[in-house]
């Protein structure tokens, strides 16, 4: 009978064998194989260390080989083949309507992080007084209003998306998270459907891919609502909205927190005179920004 290391083996090397392109919760053949693997036995991808020798039935071992082919076949990201994100500990359903949860904002809320302490430029999000009212913006799934919501268990939540599809999926989340009444999903472009209403802290991951980008995408990446990956040619426009429109949205003190991907040299030449703050993630600084309200034209 085989075990959970030998389906891990087997599926990694079929993975790598088809040169498929990962970045939606893994960045190698490895990691997919065991997030596809573990779900087909019916643990979790963070207990695989605990299960590595234990036996698989042959259902379960064939579970895993098809989910394995169905990867391969269909270029599908896994999360959309097993309906899971996960950011940290916390699962989020998905399914085509939504982009893929991936987010260096997600790591800061679950690690607590975020710039403008009076000494050392970083305080955790859960020592900030007077954070009652926080914003996602380009919500999407849900997934990071669903975090602020738990990180700020005193504040209410707003999560804004333009996609009708995507505020199904995120209501979803919402509910299986128990935050109804403190989570209120918005149709909005932006802040179009937010006149009116101020926050201490506004959060967003909007789209920002370039157009050149947009163009040579693999296959993996063509699975997402392309409304949820393009702006415009230089991956700006969106971006170019939110820093016009937020100052009227943001309380004194308030903060903005945008997600820009691979765009910083390009957006600091578009706005020279702005003091952006870019807190190290995972992957370096430069992936995020922060401003304070009076910092914003």
């Amino acid at each position: 009978m085989k075990t959970l290391r030998d389906a891990l083996l087997q599926g990694t090397q079929r993975l790598e064998a088809a040169d498929l392109a990962y970045g939606h919760g893994t960045t190698n053949a490895l990691d997919e194989a065991a997030w596809l693997v573990t779900h087909a036995a019916g643990i979790a991808p963070r207990e695989l260390q605990a299960h590595l020798d234990d036996p698989l039935t042959e259902t379960k071992a064939r579970a895993a080989r098809d989910l394995i082919a169905r990867r391969i076949r269909t270029r599908k990201p896994a999360a959309y083949l097993l309906n899971e994100a996960w950011l940290g500990p916390h699962r989020f359903y998905v399914d085509e309507r939504v982009i893929v949860p991936r987010s260096f904002i997600a790591e800061m809320l679950i690690r607590g992080q975020t710039p403008f302490s009076r000494k050392r430029g970083l305080t955790p999000f859960s020592a900030k007084k007077g954070t009652d009212h926080v914003l996602d913006l380009c919500t999407g799934s849900g997934c990071l209003a669903i975090l602020a919501a738990l990180t700020f268990p005193d504040a209410g939540v707003d999560g804004a998306d333009i996609s009708d599809d995507a505020l199904d999926v995120a209501s979803r989340n919402v509910a299986a998270y128990k935050l109804k009444r403190r989570v209120r999903l918005v149709k909005s472009d932006l802040f179009c459907a937010l006149e009116g209403r101020s926050y201490d802290l506004i959060i967003s991951n909007p789209p920002y891919v370039n157009a050149s980008s947009m163009r040579a995408l693999p296959d993996e990446y063509r699975k997402e609502p392309g409304l949820a990956l393009a702006s415009g040619k230089d991956g700006l426009d969106h971006t170019r909205r939110i820093l016009a429109e937020a100052k009227r949205h943001l309380n004194p003190g308030g903060r903005l927190v945008v997600e820009i991907g691979h765009n910083r040299k390009a957006l600091e030449r578009a706005y020279p005179g702005l003091p952006f703050v870019w807190p190290r993630v995972a992957a370096g600084a430069g992936y995020v920004f922060v401003l304070q309200r009076e910092s914003l034209p």
